[in-house]
């Protein structure tokens, strides 16, 4: 299972349409967009998706990051997802460069609850650190 988490806090995933590759989906479809792609070179065939998804195998890889920021300079103006691991400190640089939501794991769910996902929450986090530094 995985849970859907925006600035209202944890929900389930509304998203029912399927997702598939770049150039492969059909109306309502959202797009399964590698980490890796050549954002420029699919953009005419994801650019009408109502849901992009893209994937971050590990916290540490942020490439998914630059592909969400392009997407926006590109024009895109439909709903973009990270799935996978990114972490609730991340979750302020998600929406930063323009992502909605974020899909994590149940498991991750549990190690880090809503409240630690807010956008308020990790300023404050963070704003705490820095003075004690």
């Amino acid at each position: 299972m995985s849970v859907i988490v925006t600035d209202a806090g944890f929900g389930p995933d509304g998203f029912n349409a399927g997702f598939a590759a770049p150039g492969e989906q059909s109306g309502g479809q959202g797009v399964d967009l590698p980490n890796d792609a050549d954002v420029v070179a699919v953009f005419d065939t994801i650019k009408d998706a109502p849901l992009i998804r893209i994937p971050f195998p590990s916290s540490a890889d942020g490439r998914g990051f630059t592909i969400a920021a392009r997407l926006r300079d590109l024009g895109y103006r439909g709903k973009l997802r990270a799935q996978g691991h990114v972490i609730a400190e991340q979750y302020r640089k998600a929406r930063g460069v323009g992502f909605d939501e974020v899909e994590i794991d149940d498991a991750l769910a549990a190690r880090q609850p809503a409240p630690q996902w807010s956008p308020v929450q990790t300023l404050r986090y963070q704003s705490k650190f820095r003075r004690s530094a």
